[in-house]
């Protein structure tokens, strides 16, 4: 896959504003930091919004508080954008808006197997079921619009294409050389006590010995990895340099195709790396990539017609920051 595919999900992250969790229909419940033409945006809200926003851009510790607060204003931006393309969005009608509403928020409800687990996901976000519905009505409500008056007018011709391609074929449509790797993992928390690391560490070593002596490496890596991979063996799948954490490219780009490496520490614990494949460099095809390439640009144009939109928007609104 071209490195393009990393380039879309951020335009559709940089669209979907909406799934950042907004007011509720029926009232806004917390202390209000904002109020956008009289509809207010809550501290819960801007809370929720702004761990949303480190999450995406995974930020996993603390930032200091010059960072927080672009963070958090960042965060509000966001959110008062949302909710102007919503109320833009509520003069449009959507037939069985209800409808759609229910279904997706039972699609996500049977993501949790107990309603025990999904009230203690609720919990975790400081939400309700019914600010849920709510967010979740914003969001579809805010994407049809975004559709309607911006996605389905956006154009790419082949000869805007092939030009994006070839101004872009080495740093986007090159690929160095790239490795497919599985790898056991013994998770430890980096925070944790000496012990708990020391213990996790002898635990790896052990099932390095294991694997050395010839053992079956995916079989090993599914029953004692503590990473998702387990299920499908330690496979990790193909990557290329700059896209695993530095002491773990460092390790499996030494290994010779078919090589175990010794225990390798990361932040996220304990690796034991076996390269499956080494996958010479290469340079994809203007029509392998053409589709990907037609779809980004149509996004990264209804991109800059809602930036655009939302600025003409905004001089019109009032915004009060209480």
């Amino acid at each position: 896959m071209s490195a393009l595919k990393n380039l879309i999900p951020a335009a559709v992250a940089a669209l979907a504003l909406c799934v950042l969790p907004g007011c509720s229909e029926k009232g806004p419940s917390g202390a209000p930091v904002v109020k956008v033409n009289g509809t207010t945006i809550t501290k819960p809200e801007l809370d929720r919004a702004v761990k949303t926003l480190l999450a995406q851009n995974r930020v996993n510790q603390t930032l200091p508080p010059d960072q927080m607060k672009k963070a958090t204003d960042a965060a509000l931006e966001q959110l008062t954008s949302a909710e102007l393309l919503y109320q833009e969005g509520k003069k449009l009608a959507i037939k069985d808006l209800d409808q759609l509403v229910e279904q997706r928020y039972q699609k996500n409800r049977a993501a949790f197997p107990t309603k025990e687990e999904y009230d203690k996901a609720l919990q975790a976000v400081g939400m309700t079921e019914a600010e849920v519905r709510d967010s979740m009505r914003k969001e579809i409500v805010v994407n049809y619009f975004v559709d309607q008056q911006f996605s389905a007018k956006a154009t790419c011709s082949d000869d805007e294409a092939r030009k994006f391609y070839d101004d872009n074929k080495a740093k986007l449509f090159q690929k160095g050389e790239r490795l497919r790797a599985s790898h056991i993992l013994v998770s430890v928390d980096q925070k944790g006590s000496a012990e708990e690391k020391k213990k996790a560490r002898d635990k790896a070593e052990a099932l390095l010995k294991r694997v050395q002596k010839g053992e079956d490496f995916a079989a090993v890596a599914k029953a004692e990895s503590t990473c998702p991979s387990r299920t499908k063996g330690g496979e990790l799948g193909v990557f290329g340099k700059g896209q695993m954490t530095p002491p773990f490219e460092k390790a499996a780009y030494a290994l010779k195709t078919g090589e175990i490496s010794k225990v390798v520490e990361t932040e996220f614990g304990y690796h034991i790396i076996k390269l499956q494949e080494r996958i010479a460099p290469s340079t994809d095809r203007f029509e392998d990539v053409k589709f990907q390439i037609v779809q980004y640009l149509k996004m990264e144009q209804t991109r800059k017609a809602v930036a655009a939109f939302l600025t003409e928007v905004r001089r019109k609104a009032k915004i009060e920051k209480v």
